[in-house]
């Protein structure tokens, strides 16, 4: 499923506002770590599986470098567990 333009600025602007990354207590936004687009992007192409498949498999997907690009981390192991949750629910609309 490809979302309208529009609604893919949504969702990417809702991401950037609404999810974090957790580095040893510090909440880094998605939009500010320039990461919401991907995710939106990620998901974007997964909502025919529904919210919580989408939400899991982008979280996955998408690789976070770390240290100047040397080690790369995925999404899912950089934010809180109650963070999936709030990206379902960012998601629901959508599918």
């Amino acid at each position: 499923m490809t979302l309208a333009a529009h609604d893919l600025e949504e969702l990417t602007q809702s991401l950037a506002e609404r999810l974090y990354l957790d580095v040893a207590g510090w909440h880094l936004y998605l939009g500010d770590a320039k990461l919401a687009e991907t995710l939106a992007l990620e998901c974007a192409g997964r909502l025919k599986q529904g919210a919580a498949v989408a939400a899991r498999q982008a979280l996955e997907a998408v690789q976070v470098p770390i240290g100047g690009g040397v080690t790369r981390l995925p999404l899912a192991r950089l934010i809180p567990a109650g963070q999936l949750r709030d990206l379902e629910e960012a998601l629901e609309p959508f599918c």
